[in-house]
């Protein structure tokens, strides 16, 4: 049996507007490679997400309850900062496509000559999920199609909560 490494803290980084089960997969895969990870939602002024941070928080916060080793935060400005003042080792990234590669690597290039103490894994989500994102999901439920097994359930409900089934909502 394989033990995880004491100690570790890894910070996964993203909008999670919303969180999908691209997003669930990554964080329970990390959560068993490090003794901590941490869902650090960033707060951005210039996007106009659907859900407020509070709703991204208590979502994500609600998935996540019962998982020991999983934490749901906010940040705002550098990452390497905030994985600092977390006392993060790890930056985890999700890469789901060729296309993601190039951004993500620039990102993890930055990342390290700002801090080369933190280092980013690249983790592939199950192959069920590679097509995934975020945008998507709210594009084909605004269009009227089933999120179903693409989003926690508490999210598809949070989802026809905030949009009102069939009202349209504009992504």
């Amino acid at each position: 049996m394989a033990t995880r490494p004491s100690g570790r803290v890894a910070v996964y980084p993203g909008t999670f507007d919303p969180l999908t089960n691209g997003h669930v997969d990554i964080i329970q895969r990390g959560a068993a490679l490090f003794d901590r990870i941490v869902v650090a939602i960033l707060i951005n002024p210039t996007k106009s997400p659907l859900f407020t941070i509070e709703e991204r928080l208590e979502m994500a916060r609600a998935v996540f309850k019962s998982r020991p080793g999983v934490e749901v935060d906010t940040f705002d400005g550098l990452l390497v900062d905030y994985a600092r003042r977390r006392q993060a080792s790890v930056i985890v990234r999700g890469l789901r496509a060729i296309s993601d590669f190039e951004y993500e690597m620039q990102m993890a290039l930055m990342n390290r000559h700002l801090s080369s103490t933190i280092e980013t894994i690249l983790m592939m989500p199950a192959e069920s999920y590679t097509y995934l994102s975020s945008r998507l999901v709210k594009e084909v439920f605004a269009l009227g199609g089933s999120v179903r097994g693409l989003v926690p359930d508490l999210v598809e409900a949070r989802l026809k909560e905030k949009t009102g089934v069939g009202s349209g909502l504009r992504v």
